[in-house]
C-alpha cells in the first residue's frame, strides 16, 4: 500500500524542519576556505581560529549531520549563539513524501524564489535495494532539453539550484532514512562507511546536471570529501543528455561515473528524441565519451537506452547500438519506457526487451534491465516534475515506473 504524507498543514512540516529566516544565509555548500571566510566577515571568528572553527562546523554539518547549532556541543554556547544569529544550517521544507509498496521514497521540497519570483519545487527519490540504496538527486528545477519521451522535460526551466539545495536534498533524506549517527554518539567515535541507506548517489533528477556545472561540481566534491559525507566516487553518477563541451571536465574537475543519456544510434532519430544532439551531434558525444577521464573496464560509462514500441527497439538499433559504442567501456541501461498523461510513445513489448539485451550481452556488453520501482508515485526516471506542474494524484497512481537502478559500483 503506498503511504503519502500530506505535510502542507503547518504542524506536520514543523515535525520535519525548521524553517530557515529568508535573510540568514546557509553554511551548508560552502567549501571550508568559505566557511572560515564566513565566519571572519560576519566578525564572529578571528582569523586565527577560522581554519579551526571551519573544520568544527563541516564535522557536525557532514558526519554528524546537525542541522541546528544548539546541538554542536563542542563549541561555545556564545559561539552557537552568534552562529545562529547570522547563518543557518536548516533542512529545506518538505512538501510531501510518499513512500511505495516496494520502499521507494520521494520527497518534494520547496526551496525560495532567489529569482524565480515565487518559491520552487524539486523531487528527490530513494530507491533501496539489495546491498545499496540510491538517491536520485534533481540539479534544476525544470529543464531546458524537451526530449520528446520525458516528462520532466515538459516543464520549462525555471531556475539552476545552488550547491546548498542539491546537498540539502541528500542531507534531508539522511535524516528521513536515519542514516546519521545518533546525537548521543559520542564525539570522536568511529562511524562505519558501510551499511548506509544511502550509499550511491546519482545526478538523474530534475534538470540537465552539466548546464548547472559549477554547483553541482562543489556540492558533489562535499559529498565526496573524506572528511564529511565521505562518498566514494565511484559510488556517484552524473547523467548528462550530451553537454559535450562539459564532459571532459567532469571526469577531470569532479572524478564520478558518468551516464549518457542515449536513446538513439544515429543523428536523425536522436535530434528529435534528445534535442540538444542537434547541437552536439553523436560523432562529437561519442568521442567525448572516448576521452573520459579515467575511463577504463573498472570505471564505465554507462549508456541510458529508454526502450521505445517501434522507434528504438528493433534488433538492427541494437546492432546499431553496438557498433556504436565499440571501443568504449561501456555498461548499456535498458529502461522499459515509463508512461505518462499526453505522451504518444509506448513502451516496448518485454520480448523485443529481452532479445534487445541478449544481443547486447552477446556482444559483451552489461545490458541490465530496470526492475520496476515506485511504480505506485511516479517516482521514475523521466516522470519527475513539480507538484503544482504535473496531473492530479488519482491519475499518478494508476501509472507504472521504473526506477533508477544499477549506478556506481555495489
Amino acid at each position: 500500500m503506498t503511504i503519502s504524507l500530506d505535510l502542507t498543514a503547518e504542524g506536520a512540516r514543523d515535525a520535519l524542519r525548521r524553517a530557515a529566516p529568508a535573510e540568514k544565509p546557509s553554511l551548508i555548500g560552502l567549501t571550508r576556505a568559505e566557511l572560515g571566510e564566513a565566519l571572519v566577515g560576519a566578525g564572529i571568528v578571528p582569523e586565527r581560529q577560522a581554519k579551526m572553527r571551519a573544520q568544527q562546523l563541516w564535522h557536525w554539518m557532514y558526519v554528524r549531520g546537525v542541522s541546528d547549532f544548539a546541538h554542536m556541543f563542542n563549541i561555545s554556547k556564545d559561539l552557537r549563539a552568534e552562529l545562529d544569529k547570522h547563518f543557518t544550517v536548516a533542512r529545506p521544507e518538505i512538501v510531501e513524501e510518499q513512500i511505495s509498496a516496494d520502499g521507494t521514497r520521494k520527497w518534494l521540497f520547496r526551496f525560495p524564489p532567489r529569482g524565480a519570483g515565487r518559491p520552487v519545487e524539486i523531487e528527490t527519490v530513494y530507491i533501496p535495494e539489495e546491498g545499496r540504496g540510491t538517491l536520485c538527486i534533481s540539479s534544476q528545477v525544470g529543464c531546458t532539453l524537451t526530449c520528446s519521451f520525458c516528462h520532466t522535460g515538459t516543464q520549462k526551466l525555471v531556475r539552476n539550484l545552488t550547491a546548498e539545495e542539491i546537498l540539502a536534498q541528500l542531507l534531508t533524506a539522511r535524516d528521513r532514512l536515519g542514516d546519521f549517527p545518533d546525537r548521543d554518539t559520542p564525539d570522536g567515535a568511529i562511524v562505519p562507511a558501510e551499511g548506509r541507506k544511502v550509499s550511491n548517489i546519482v545526478m538523474m533528477g530534475m534538470g540537465e546536471p552539466l548546464y548547472n556545472f559549477e554547483a553541482v561540481k562543489k556540492a558533489l566534491l562535499i559529498a565526496s570529501d573524506g572528511d564529511g559525507l565521505s562518498l566514494s566516487k565511484r559510488r556517484i553518477t552524473l547523467s548528462t543528455s550530451g553537454v559535450v563541451p562539459e564532459i571532459f571536465r567532469t571526469g577531470e574537475e569532479i572524478g564520478v561515473m558518468l551516464a549518457i543519456s542515449l536513446h538513439a544510434t544515429n543523428d536523425e532519430l536522436r535530434d528529435l528524441l534528445v534535442p540538444i544532439n542537434k547541437k552536439f551531434p553523436l560523432k562529437e558525444l561519442i568521442a567525448a565519451c572516448k576521452a573520459y577521464p579515467g575511463l577504463s573496464n573498472a570505471k564505465r560509462i554507462t549508456f541510458e537506452y529508454v526502450m521505445l514500441k517501434d522507434v528504438n527497439d528493433s534488433l538492427d538499433d541494437a546492432k546499431a547500438l553496438v557498433k556504436l559504442l565499440k571501443g568504449i567501456p561501456a555498461k548499456i541501461n535498458l529502461i522499459p519506457f515509463n508512461p505518462w498523461p499526453g505522451t504518444n510513445y509506448q513502451c516496448s513489448d518485454w520480448e523485443t526487451i529481452e532479445k534487445f539485451a541478449d544481443y547486447i550481452n552477446n556482444a559483451g556488453y552489461a545490458s541490465p534491465i530496470r526492475t520496476p520501482r515506485g511504480r505506485d508515485i511516479l517516482a521514475a526516471c523521466g516522470q519527475l516534475k513539480s507538484e503544482s506542474e504535473r496531473m492530479r494524484k488519482v491519475d499518478r497512481l494508476a501509472l507504472e515506473a521504473m526506477m533508477i537502478a544499477g549506478h556506481g559500483e555495489a
